[in-house]
């Protein structure tokens, strides 16, 4: 690739113009849709995941003439360019796109334009010194400070137009309220919004646009005074270094940290800030809105159920957000989704493509408010250049979504043609029309409406909030002290797809109780779920509310399904075998062998048979392949005698006692043969007075952090700013789980087998901790 000109040219970075006496080897590698590839166009600018669907699909990494850039498209590529920085340098994350004539470059050098390296486009080692010693102002603990501002300023805003029936709310709300936010947070005095406005549009074309010749003068004046605003204020901050907000927080870390925190990095950031804290926030809010309002039936469940909100806002980031694409520059010869890509290729990493990738997310063009990894996003980017400012704009979206499902819960699109500011990168509609009846405000009949609202989560929402409306169709005694309850949803349409040996969590009413119940029914059955509850004589309250206040016709909320006891589908034999309750997901594990022809046997034990559930279905299904062992018919399971080679695989589930004998015997089989679930915890509680603190270094995100004897690391992980889901924390769900490159793990899960842990590579951060003084995660 040497004899090739530079791909930042816009010619064709492939040799095949030196060879023309064969047509193999003159055609150009171009395809006719890279050569068309243009982000300006309004297809892109309406849709840009379905205007690269095609190369998603097809071709993931693919050259663009027009652009000169190099333009990926999937998740995992996208991911591993985030993840390296030194491969993959942001140092063009803020040159412009389009070069600009010399009239316009004349006009930004008499301004003394000089923007300089920010967070966003600076390269290591510069970068994370400044990082780290900026970041305290962003963490969760910090930003709740913010919140009774955000409240306040969202419910004026809303006063003003509630009850005229009909608003514009980017021009009237969502441009207005996020920049006073941003300039509240930088320490900048909050006047002059209409031309900040006119401002961070102007940097945004600039800097991601392509603005006609005859605009490029007009926007380098605009541009030019945003640099003089912003050292303006800065100068003023001088003055009073003590007061509060960002900037000022950086001017006094300037005098301790001179070398890190240099003037002409304030003067940069001061300008980049008022962009970046609110100009992504008011486009996400807008894209959000629309998309909800475009989805009537989210819209309205969110109305009927705020603690949906945080996960709605990240499946919002997610489907519709505020960042179409990020750029990177190649600093060596490096390959990218198995295609060869030269030093000094500039590259376009389409994140919104990245985010409907369906490798990543099933059924990913569904808008799902309940999508357990919408989080996964890279909207905020990944690793050590991810989005500082993410938590304040998740924290804006929840209480804006929180003020309109309110307020205006019959709100809905107004017939309307969306454009957007024509750039490659940052997206939201200029104008959001929205009306209403104002005589079905909520509030004329209830004012006790505007005293309410719904704790903010700060951070990555948990699955605790992913709950689901169900209706409880049927209850049957199915053995004694056992009743099978099937679920249906609330408009008799369809459940989420599962898989056998998953469980869901069904909340109880309003005892507070949280509890895990295995699926036991066919999972090709979409229609409904069903699970099986023994009535615990030592009853944490679980099982004696199913049993005692369950009835048909009841609505309740459950979450999942989830999976940690799945089938190798890959497997030749397997021995399923249960104890008691156990049988739910192993009736379900056995059905699924069965379906796929694997050779297996199913064990089920019990007391008698009359505390058997499903009995009669099991053998009908099974027939010679079920065996019973029950207690008071002198019949006993001897797990010493079953047979165990290499292709065999042994699931359990059932009381400790019987899931401890199990163990005992897998030490004579191959490694990993069994695969269990447990209905609880082992690990206990944390007890600060036997831990010690260790460190964890984040290798993607460039930070070490501390974990205190009284923390986990999913505590030290959200206090720094770090998103990782969790549900259970007791070790038990697995949604916690992160990648370890190094150091010594005390596993205190039960969601990983044997095997798994012995490969020092996995660990659940709600609960295990590390053997020696430093892990490495993958984070």
């Amino acid at each position: 690739m040497s004899e090739t000109p530079s791909p930042s040219t816009g010619r064709c970075p492939f040799p095949h113009a030196a060879n023309r006496t064969s047509p193999a080897t003159s055609r150009c590698p171009v395809s006719p849709n890279a050569a068309a590839f243009d982000p300006f166009s309004d297809g892109y600018q309406q849709d840009p995941p379905e205007y690269v669907r095609w190369a998603r699909e097809q071709e993931p990494v693919f050259y663009s003439p027009q652009l000169g850039y190099w333009v990926v498209t999937r998740y995992d590529d996208i991911k591993a360019i985030f993840r390296d920085n030194l491969t993959f340098s942001p140092s063009i994350a803020l040159e412009k796109i389009t070069p600009t004539g010399p009239e316009a470059n004349a006009v930004l050098d008499s301004y003394g334009y000089a923007m300089n390296r920010t967070l966003v486009n600076e390269d290591e080692p510069a970068h994370m010194p400044r990082r780290r010693a900026l970041m305290e102002p962003f963490t969760p603990e910090h930003l709740k400070h913010h919140e009774p501002m955000v409240r306040r300023l969202t419910r004026e805003y809303v006063d003003r137009f509630i009850d005229a029936g009909r608003a514009d709310l980017v021009d009237q709300m969502l441009w207005e309220v996020p920049l006073t936010v941003a300039l509240h947070f930088l320490g900048v005095p909050e006047e002059d919004m209409d031309l900040l406005r006119k401002y961070s549009i102007a940097h945004t074309v600039n800097t991601w646009g392509r603005p006609r010749p005859e605009e490029q003068v007009e926007v380098a004046h605009a541009v030019g005074n945003f640099w003089r605003f912003a050292g303006k204020v800065l100068d003023k901050m001088r003055q009073n270094p003590d007061g509060p907000g960002w900037m000022q927080y950086g001017i006094r870390k300037q005098k301790t940290h001179p070398e890190v925190v240099t003037d002409s990095y304030l003067h940069s950031m001061m300008m980049a800030g008022i962009v970046a804290a609110h100009e992504t926030t008011a486009n996400a809010t807008a894209n959000a809105m629309k998309l909800l309002l475009q989805h009537p039936h989210a819209w309205r469940e969110i109305c009927e159920d705020p603690s949906l909100i945080p996960n709605a806002v990240e499946e919002c980031l997610r489907h519709n957000g505020s960042v179409a694409a990020w750029r990177r520059l190649a600093t060596k010869d490096v390959q990218i989704g198995g295609i060869d890509v030269p030093a000094g290729s500039k590259l376009l990493i389409v994140t919104s493509s990245a985010n409907h990738d369906e490798r990543h997310f099933a059924d990913a063009d569904l808008f799902d408010i309940r999508r357990d990894n919408a989080s996964d996003h890279v909207t905020f980017g990944y690793g050590s250049h991810q989005c500082m400012g993410k938590n304040l704009a998740r924290m804006e979206m929840q209480i804006f979504l929180e003020e309109f499902t309110r307020r205006l819960p019959h709100m809905r699109l107004a017939e309307q043609a969306f454009t957007y500011v024509p750039n490659t990168s940052f997206r939201g509609p200029e104008h959001l029309l929205v009306e209403w009846d104002p005589a079905q405000n909520p509030e004329r009949a209830n004012p006790a409406l505007l005293g309410a609202h719904v704790a903010v989560r700060i951070g990555e929402p948990s699955a605790h909030a992913l709950s689901r409306p169900v209706v409880v169709e049927r209850v049957d005694a199915v053995a004694e002290g056992i009743v099978r309850v099937r679920l249906v949803a609330p408009d008799g349409g369809a459940l989420p797809r599962w898989a056998a040996g998953a469980h869901i969590d069904v909340e109880c009413g309003d005892t507070g109780i949280s509890r895990q119940y295995s699926l036991c029914s066919d999972p090709a059955d979409t229609g409904a779920f069903e699970i099986a509850v023994l009535r615990e004589m030592q009853s944490r309250g679980g099982s004696a509310w199913v049993h005692d206040t369950l009835h048909a016709g009841m609505r309740l909320k459950i979450r999942g399904p989830r999976n940690h006891f799945r089938l190798d589908e890959e497997g030749r034999r397997a021995i399923f075998i249960a104890g008691g309750i156990g049988i739910t997901p192993v009736s379900a594990l056995a059905r699924r062998a069965r379906e796929l022809g694997i050779d297996y046997e199913l064990h089920y034990s019990g007391r008698s048979r009359r505390t058997m559930a499903l009995v009669d279905e099991l053998a009908q299904l099974h027939g010679e392949r079920l065996h019973l062992h029950v207690s008071d018919e002198g019949s006993r399971n001897d797990f010493a005698a079953l047979y165990v080679d290499e292709h065999t695989r042994v699931y359990a589930c059932g009381p400790a006692r019987m899931l401890e004998a199990l163990e005992a015997c897998s030490e004579a089989w191959p490694e990993d043969a069994l695969r269990v679930e447990h209905f609880a915890a082992t690990g206990g509680k944390l007890d600060p007075s036997r831990e010690q603190a260790f460190e964890v270094e984040l290798k993607d995100s460039g930070l070490v952090l501390n974990v205190g004897a009284d923390q986990t690391v999913l505590d030290a992980l959200r206090r720094a700013n770090i998103d990782v889901q969790s549900d259970c924390e007791e070790g038990l769900c697995g949604s916690c789980e992160v990648r370890v490159l190094a150091g010594e793990i005390d596993h205190r899960d039960v969601v990983l087998t044997r095997a798994e842990r012995d490969t020092q590579t996995r660990m659940m951060t709600c609960c295990s901790r590390a053997k020696s003084g430093r892990l490495v995660l993958e984070l």
